[in-house]
């Protein structure tokens, strides 16, 4: 991947794959702003995003997700960076991002 490297001081970094694939890199100030009883992770140290196609569809998710019985990390909510975003956990315990941008 060829990320420039002026990028390495943003607090977010997004690149994306020639095959639409998106990594996204967030350091640990903005990760604990976000999340504020964040702790920093031991071992696998990843997270999955879910970008929605609107905001309405990041509520939808969000309520199946935690209808089905899955844990709500944290509802739905209008982010100050301009998305709406919600957080669920998965069975092993990682948080996963549902997101979108606000319209």
């Amino acid at each position: 991947m060829e990320i420039p490297a002026e990028l390495d001081s943003d607090a977010h970094v997004e690149y994306v794959t020639p095959s639409g694939f998106r990594l996204a890199w967030d350091t640990l100030e903005l990760m604990q702003s976000i999340h504020e009883d964040w702790v920093e992770p031991v071992g696998h140290r990843m997270g999955l995003a879910f970008r929605c196609d609107s905001p309405q569809e990041v509520d939808e998710v969000y309520g199946r997700v935690t209808a089905a019985g899955y844990h709500g990390h944290k509802s739905p909510w209008d982010a100050f960076w301009g998305q709406r975003y919600a957080v669920v956990v998965d069975p092993d315990g990682n948080l996963i991002d549902l997101f979108a941008n606000n319209e």
